[in-house]
């Protein structure tokens, strides 16, 4: 079921969303997505598409919005935020929106929307990719030296018990 919203104040930060996404477009600086971070009415922070000119395929509006948020916030976390995003985040802003701890996110064009007038920045065969178990996915991926490298979290882990 499709949720939609249409407060005043929703629609203000949409629109300036879908406004970076023309920026980075109109700039050259990259594709055409905008992100904006919202708490309590206000915004925190903004990002759009940078990916040609920082020659950075993770430099995606949502990305940049979230390390220019949590830097701004000097925190890991933008617990309580609103993601406002020109386009569906794909997977990976997705996850960083997760990881961030944000409490909603708005979009306007949708996955579909997006292929359908851009088909090279499909992002569903990434999407099923990341359904499969890791042992399974179309890029292989191995385990090594796992006891070793279990080793740093187990010490980690102590750390985070004795403070």
């Amino acid at each position: 079921m499709e949720r939609t919203t249409s407060s005043a104040e929703s629609l203000r930060f949409m629109r300036r969303a879908i406004e970076l996404a023309r920026h980075a477009v109109d700039s050259g600086e990259g594709l055409p997505f905008g992100a904006v971070i919202v708490r309590d009415g206000q915004i925190v922070a903004e990002g759009w598409n940078r990916s040609l000119v920082e020659s950075d395929t993770t430099a995606h509006a949502e990305m940049v919005a979230i390390r220019r948020g949590c830097q701004g916030q000097r925190s890991l976390t933008l617990d309580g935020c609103e993601m406002y995003a020109s386009a569906q985040p794909c997977p990976m802003c997705t996850s960083a929106i997760y990881l961030a701890r944000m409490k909603v996110v708005y979009f306007g064009a949708s996955y579909d929307d997006v292929t359908q007038l851009v088909p090279a920045l499909d992002v569903q065969p990434i999407a099923a990719a990341l359904a499969q178990p890791w042992d399974q996915r179309p890029i292989p991926e191995s385990r090594l030296l796992i006891d070793e490298a279990r080793q740093v979290f187990e010490e980690y882990a102590k750390r985070q018990v004795a403070q």
